[in-house]
């Protein structure tokens, strides 16, 4: 053991062999459950959403979400030193998807790799980020292994961003009251589902986004003009793509239509990009500090039977994709009346 005069032990590299033998099979899937390790490095809340997503003939090794800003994050990984063909993908992958984030893993960068994304980040707009993450494994004497992710490619400014919109943003009355009224939210999802998100930090707008499977489909709890709502909303960035998802999802309507009878709406929203389904309770105020209690029940309740159904009807509309016919809708499984079997989709 390595120890100087106060006892104090050294830190040890781990080679990333070790920890993780396989790119796609080890360390993609191990960062996929474990967002927050590379979101810490970032200086980002990054929710992971899908692995090996696929782009034209191509899969993407990880897409997500930097949920504070709702835009969409690419990660490729490398458990080499970074060559010429991984920057070719990660240029056709952002073609592909259309991010606002771009991250490269590896355990080492050449420095031409490191000099092509600073050029990219320089010749791109403001909201186009890239970033180089060498990712390594430390232990300290016979510990396990720990992962140890440090920037070595970033936008000129991200730090001076990154502590300004943290530091710099006076929050409204109402601001302040959406960030408490979602931190206690959150915490709730926390104790009670926590397989809805990963996500911690309470914003300060009207809404928060909880993953559904797909980085271009996603939950959203928010306050609207007349009151609280539950939705599924499909934003990604082709419209018409946008609208046949929702055709498919809606052929299924009448497991929602069972489930929530009159309440419930589906918005084509015709001239605009995306489209929703949702729920609506017509009365709530989050300045209301002594309704929080009740409406934090209603949003976890509601949106608990929600995902039921909508996680019911993607497995359907995966098995039609898989058998390449329709499949014939079915009732729900019993197995789902108490909302909890939908929690691990």
């Amino acid at each position: 053991m390595d120890r100087d005069q106060q006892g104090l032990s050294r830190l040890a590299p781990v080679p990333v062999r070790d920890i993780w033998r396989h790119e796609a099979h080890d360390f993609t899937l191990w960062l996929l459950e474990n967002a927050d390790v590379l979101g810490e490095a970032l200086g980002m809340d990054l929710e992971l959403s899908e692995a090996e997503r696929r782009v034209g003939g191509f899969a993407l090794d990880l897409i997500g979400t930097d949920v504070a800003t709702n835009t969409v994050v690419i990660v490729e990984n490398q458990l080499e030193q970074t060559d010429h063909s991984h920057l070719g993908q990660l240029l056709t992958y952002a073609g592909g998807t259309d991010p606002s984030t771009v991250v490269w893993c590896a355990p080492s960068f050449r420095e031409e790799h490191r000099a092509a994304l600073d050029w990219l980040n320089e010749r791109t707009d403001e909201d186009t980020r890239f970033f180089g993450v060498e990712i390594a494994a430390v232990r300290i004497d016979d510990s396990q292994p720990a992962p140890l992710f440090r920037i070595v490619a970033k936008p000129n400014d991200w730090s001076k961003q990154v502590h300004t919109e943290r530091t710099a943003v006076t929050l409204s009355p109402k601001s302040l009251a959406y960030q408490e009224f979602w931190r206690e939210l959150l915490g709730r999802i926390r104790t009670e589902h926590p397989t809805w998100t990963r996500s911690t930090a309470a914003p300060t707008q009207s809404w928060i986004t909880l993953p559904y499977g797909t980085s271009w489909i996603w939950y959203g709890m928010t306050f609207t003009l007349t009151g609280p709502r539950v939705e599924l909303y499909f934003g990604g960035p082709d419209a018409d793509t946008n609208l046949a998802e929702f055709e498919r999802f809606t052929a299924h309507k009448h497991l929602l239509d069972e489930e929530f009878g009159p309440t419930i709406r589906y918005d084509a929203l015709p001239g605009k990009k995306a489209c929703r389904i949702h729920i609506d309770r017509l009365s709530g105020d989050v300045l209301d500090t002594d309704s929080h209690e009740d409406l934090i029940a209603w949003f976890t309740s509601t949106m608990e039977k929600f995902r039921a159904v909508t996680q019911h009807i993607k497995s359907l509309l995966e098995a039609e994709q898989r058998s390449g016919e329709g499949a014939t809708p079915s009732s729900l499984p019993s197995a789902l009346g108490s909302h909890g079997s939908a929690e691990g989709a």
